[in-house]
């Protein structure tokens, strides 16, 4: 948009008030609530079963593990949650991490913003920008969610406990959004106990050291109950931490299952009409 602040000073001008991620979906899943919209349109037979513990996860603010068997629509509903953000944000302009113009947490945003003051240019992003997902797998690294040290930094002579040395991962990377750790079993338990801190903490640890980062986040997770014994499992201290399990479910009866073929099925194909029998 064209009237949108494009410093800190307009931005504070406007009146902008921003809020940590999980109040914003409580406050847009009210708004929903209120106007009748349709939540999560396109998904059939969960209305009474697994929306409901879904609503009550976000107005309580918590991070949610999503439980349930193959083909039950876990992903498509987690992918659904950015429709409870905000259709843009500001961050300051040039910020790997999303950094709030009114709250910086990195380096970088802090001295953007000491410098410049009001000045300080600002950019807006889209919600579906602030949704990341990743699926687990055995050989995920901390590098990859957390970050790593970046040593070529450290050579030009940065101390290695410095936030300037770090290569942000995924996670902080999702800062005022969503992060979405599909499969989750799969992860190693050192990778789980890292992601621990981020859920205890909300800060992250490096190599042994600890860089001070308040992370503004919605953790999400994906798990189907069969993986537990065929391939891990969730180490307790973090299934400690996650505040709401959804479970998930196959249709109940026959006339959604035959819905959900017919929306999901390809039966446009020419000449050949498939016809599916109730």
């Amino acid at each position: 948009m064209q009237d949108q602040p494009k410093t800190l000073g307009e931005l504070r001008e406007s009146g902008y008030e921003s809020l940590p991620v999980k109040l914003e979906m409580r406050r847009n899943l009210i708004r929903m609530l209120r106007s009748g919209e349709p939540l999560f349109p396109g998904m059939v037979g969960y209305e009474e079963t697994v929306v409901p513990q879904i609503v009550n996860g976000i107005l309580s603010q918590h991070d949610m593990l999503f439980l349930g068997l193959r083909g039950q629509g876990k992903t498509r509903m987690l992918r659904m949650l950015s429709r409870f953000l905000d259709d843009q944000i500001p961050v300051v302009q040039g910020s790997e991490i999303n950094d709030d113009p009114f709250a910086p947490i990195s380096r970088y945003a802090k001295d953007v913003i000491t410098s410049q003051g009001d000045a300080a240019p600002i950019e807006w992003i889209g919600r579906e920008a602030r949704y990341h997902e990743k699926l687990a797998t055995p050989d995920v690294t901390i590098s990859d969610l957390i970050g790593e040290i970046d040593l070529i930094k450290h050579a030009e002579g940065r101390h290695l406990s410095s936030e300037d040395v770090l290569h942000f991962g995924l996670i902080p990377r999702s800062h005022r959004g969503i992060f979405c750790m599909n499969e989750l079993p799969d992860l190693s338990p050192k990778i789980q106990v890292g992601m621990f801190n981020v859920l205890e903490e909300r800060d992250i640890q490096v190599r042994g050291f600890t860089i001070r980062l308040p992370l503004d986040l919605c953790l999400v997770f994906s798990a189907n109950p069969e993986d537990y014994t065929n391939r891990g499992r969730i180490v307790t201290p973090l299934k400690d931490r996650i505040g709401t399990v959804v479970r998930t479910h196959y249709p109940v009866t026959r006339e959604q299952g035959v819905q959900i073929l017919n929306e999901q099925a390809w039966a446009n194909r020419g000449d050949v009409n498939v016809f599916v029998p109730p």
